[in-house]
């Protein structure tokens, strides 16, 4: 079997650039090529281009993907880690769900019902790194997205709760001067504010107040962090990058 760039490309929804720039990289190259020097693809190849997408689907770097792969002579025991590693995420994935369930049973209730169990009830299955290493990676600040990998690394499942805790406690604490009508100068808002960049820098990576301030801007520009976020309350990203703004 042998598949040119163009059918490769419609059998895995890669694009033809992408697998161009993959074979650039070394990340996966076609093993063999036509008399005229188009790239022809064989069954290792395609096998080899799976597994660089579920690593990215893991959030793997494509710069480290390469040497993962290439680390393990034993394939079949290399997809079985990824295989174990997805089942992981899809009961992330089973407990995001869950938790748009709950949200929008709060919806229905009204946020000012909300109790303390209920704010758990929305974050269960949200991994609170993804985000923000996405954020870092985005920015090139690529110190911090290694301390905040070296962190996370060694936690532990209390570690994670207590986390959860914390930032469960900070939504409720902000919600409820939003919906009390304070501006986002109110002195105790800002101290929310302090609280939240506090949070960051104590367990993932130094955050700065320019830091916090796009990550701020981010969490009203990206609709995955907006949609997050309002399910505290209807205008809270809004409220939280606005009070991030002018701290």
């Amino acid at each position: 079997m042998a598949l040119t760039v163009g059918e490769l490309s419609r059998a895995s929804g890669v694009t033809v650039r992408t697998l161009h720039h993959y074979d650039e990289i070394g990340l996966c190259r076609p093993s063999h090529r036509t008399a005229a020097g188009y790239r022809l693809y064989d069954a290792a190849d395609v096998l080899r281009l799976q597994q660089v997408l579920v690593l990215r689907e893991l959030g793997l770097p494509l710069d480290e993907i390469a040497a993962a792969i290439d680390a393990t002579p034993d394939r079949a025991a290399l997809l079985r880690r990824h295989r174990q590693a997805l089942v992981a995420k899809r009961g992330r994935i089973e407990a995001m769900l869950a938790a748009v369930d709950a949200a929008l049973i709060a919806l229905e209730k009204g946020p000012t019902t909300m109790q303390n169990e209920d704010f758990k009830k929305l974050f269960d299955g949200f991994d609170p790194t993804e985000h923000e290493a996405e954020a870092v990676e985005r920015w090139g600040e690529t110190d911090a997205y290694k301390e905040s990998a070296r962190r996370t690394k060694g936690y532990t499942k209390a570690d994670w709760e207590r986390i959860k805790t914390e930032a469960q406690a900070q939504g409720i604490r902000l919600r409820d001067l939003m919906l009390a009508g304070k501006p986002v100068t109110d002195p105790d808002v800002q101290a929310c504010v302090e609280e939240h960049r506090e949070h960051i820098t104590r367990w993932f990576y130094p955050c700065s107040k320019a830091m916090q301030k796009q990550l701020g801007a981010m969490y009203v520009a990206d609709p995955r962090f907006k949609a997050n976020l309002d399910k505290i309350a209807d205008g809270y990203a809004q409220y939280l990058s606005d009070a991030i703004a002018v701290s």
